[in-house]
């Protein structure tokens, strides 16, 4: 077969190690992280699921190996007493079986320790290269020779465990501001004995370490060494050290990985948000792999096809790498392998999936609902008592479930009132760094089809279509409508609705002001602005997008105070032909002048139109906004769990 994508799936030889394509799993912790330190059951399921879509790599993260001087690393290989060897080994069995290289990622996060988990710890000690205080306060204290010395041993004793453990390679971790990161840098390594004081010595650390390792796993067994080809902030390295970084470690490793940033100081850029390009980190190792003959690993929101292919093609880099976007379709590979691009679910870069193990220890991804359930048998098999379902509704939920019920056998009708499928999904497309959510609702509409469900479009679902159709199962999935603020003025010419801005985008003036600080109002205030429009932001709360993931609020906020105008603790009086009148936090009236308003207060679940269709047949079900307005999470997850119930 002739593959649309021949770089991409061709095989590559790290070490002594036949890769089966150039497409590898960036490091990615598990789903069901406990404080045990061992991978779990759930993990393992979700690193399985990961093998089975054809990558040729599947790595495990956050892997730690020195407890005396950083406990903060979610797994420990060394302690074999909770069950860590065999929980090890059962892992890596799940991903060498289906033909994937399993690889484990060995960290020491130095003075950066527990720095990204909420609270403080009192008693805890931070080491790093020398005496200082941590941003957020903490006390840091520099780690004496012994130390260091116990830390390179501990690497190359964890790596040794973890080809003992059936590992067919190990990833040091050298970038992002963790350890040896914090050594090779010359902003945060100060230190005047050998371990500082110049290139070389600032160096010494990981090349100890990696020859730790490479005396503990052998010859030919692939080292993989991840560095920021620059740190990406104020005072940090540039380009032309992380080349030097890279030549210096060369003869010590078998492939460098170059990501970027120091993820203290730019989470945004080291996992690379809606809000920046897709590949912005590739010129990085564009750039090193000019200068080192050992293949040169790339990532960042990488998750396109194409743009993958043109940076073999063109010697950008000789692997690519993807974590989120596994996360989305775990059976991306596959899908490239088998000239099936279309139906590649693709990632929003919403940051979900980074954001919930930090509200409640698990894990979810807005577009895959098996994500943090693999181990629960939710799969999709198919059905034994197959039903006829009349869908109502063709926003995420509704899709997402034509597509699960087809795919267990089912015969499904989904009904979608206007002439495109989407519901709210529809408004994205006029926002460049949201198409892909857009772009989700055409995905989940082929693969529906695909699967054999019917759709029609401009088809309202009434009782009178419910009795013609006599289906056993109903779902509703009617979505929500904007809310109307009950001010004067709301039907003037110069308003309009949030959900409205893609078809009357050509209308809004040179000014304009967004009544509503949620995260819909938000991210279009982002865009309006960076279209070089004068954007006033109006809020009644106290506070801006409560409803963003963990992750992505900060980088949402920092966008917009690239140029919004924030009103906060303001409320909206009246829309006349100036503008927006409002009554500000300081209690005094004022007029917010644009050209434009629009109206971002929030949605109103269409429950009118579920209560109309109540017991219309066997079984109805309320799936989606219709129930509540929420999240796409929420409405995929919802959607996928209503068609296995049937």
């Amino acid at each position: 077969m002739d593959h649309k994508f021949p770089h991409l799936c061709s095989p590559i030889k790290i070490g002594n190690v036949v890769f089966r394509n150039r497409m590898l799993s960036a490091p990615t912790a598990g789903t069901d992280i406990g404080n045990d330190h061992i991978i779990g059951p759930g993990s393992i399921a979700y690193y399985n699921h990961k093998a089975q879509g054809g990558i040729a790599s599947v790595t495990i993260s956050e892997v730690g190996v020195h407890p005396e001087t950083d406990d903060s690393p979610i797994y420990r290989l060394d302690d074999v007493t909770m069950g860590g060897m065999r929980s090890f080994a059962l892992t890596a069995n799940a991903i060498s079986r289906h033909g994937a290289v399993p690889n484990i990622e060995l960290t020491h996060c130095g003075q950066f320790a527990r720095a990204y988990m909420r609270g403080s710890y009192p008693d805890q000690k931070f080491y790093g290269p020398v005496d200082g205080v941590r941003p957020d306060g903490e006390p840091v204290r520099a780690l004496t020779k012994e130390q260091i010395g116990d830390i390179v041993a501990a690497f190359g004793k964890t790596a040794g465990l973890a080809k003992q453990a059936g590992f067919k390679m190990v990833l040091i971790h050298a970038g992002h501001g963790w350890l040896l990161n914090q050594f090779m840098s010359p902003h945060l390594n100060t230190r005047t004995d050998e371990y500082g004081g110049s290139f070389e010595g600032r160096m010494r650390l990981t090349r100890e370490v990696l020859t730790a390792v490479r005396e503990a796993v052998g010859p030919g067994f692939p080292i993989e060494i991840r560095i920021s080809g620059s740190e990406l902030m104020e005072d940090g390295y540039d380009i032309d050290y992380g080349v030097r970084i890279a030549v210096a470690v060369e003869e010590l490793v078998d492939l460098i990985h170059v990501s970027a940033g120091s993820w203290k100081f730019g989470f945004g850029k080291t996992h690379p948000s809606m809000f920046e390009e897709h590949g912005r980190n590739v010129y990085l190792a564009a750039e090193i792999k000019k200068h080192v003959k050992k293949p040169v690993a790339t990532l960042g929101g990488l998750n396109d096809p194409q743009q993958m292919e043109e940076i073999i093609a063109s010697g950008k880099a000789d692997v690519v790498e993807m974590a989120r976007a596994l996360v989305a379709d775990p059976m991306l590979p596959r899908k490239i392998i088998e000239n099936r691009p279309e139906d590649i679910v693709y990632c929003l870069r919403c940051l979900t999936c980074l954001s919930q193990r930090y509200v409640n220890q698990t894990r979810k991804c807005a577009v895959n609902p098996t994500f943090g359930y693999e181990y629960e048998g939710t799969d999709i098999i198919p059905a034994t008592d197959l039903k006829k379902v009349l869908i109502a509704g063709g926003g995420p939920a509704g899709l997402e479930a034509a597509m699960t019920a087809a795919k267990r056998g089912h015969e499904v009708i989904l009904c979608e009132k206007e002439n495109e499928v989407g519901g709210i999904l529809v408004g994205e497309q006029a926002i460049p760094f949201k198409y892909e959510m857009y772009k989700l609702a055409g995905t989940l509409k082929k693969l529906a089809e695909d699967a054999g469900a019917e759709i029609r479009l401009g088809t309202e679902v009434t009782r009178a279509l419910v009795e013609q159709e006599a289906p056993d199962v109903l779902i509703v999935a009617a979505g929500s409508s904007p809310i109307v603020p009950p001010i004067p003025g709301v039907k003037r010419d110069n308003v309009m609705l949030v959900t409205d801005y893609y078809k009357k985008k050509a209308e809004v003036g040179q000014s304009a002001v967004i009544l509503g600080g949620g995260m819909a109002g938000c991210e279009l205030a982002v865009h309006l602005n960076r279209e070089g429009k004068h954007v006033a932001l109006v809020e009644m709360l106290p506070e801006l997008a409560p409803d963003a993931p963990l992750r992505h609020r900060p980088l949402l906020l920092d966008e917009l105070s690239k140029g919004v105008v924030i009103h906060t603790g303001t409320k909206g009086l009246e829309i006349t032909a100036e503008g927006l009148a409002v009554l500000g936090s300081d209690g005094k009236e004022r007029v917010i002048k644009a050209d434009t308003v629009i109206l971002a207060v929030g949605q109103r679940a269409k429950s009118d139109v579920a209560d109309a269709l109540e017991g219309t047949a066997p079984y109805v079900m309320r799936i989606g906004d219709c129930l509540r307005p929420a999240t796409i999470t929420h409405a995929v997850s919802e959607g996928y769990h209503a068609a296995l119930d049937i």
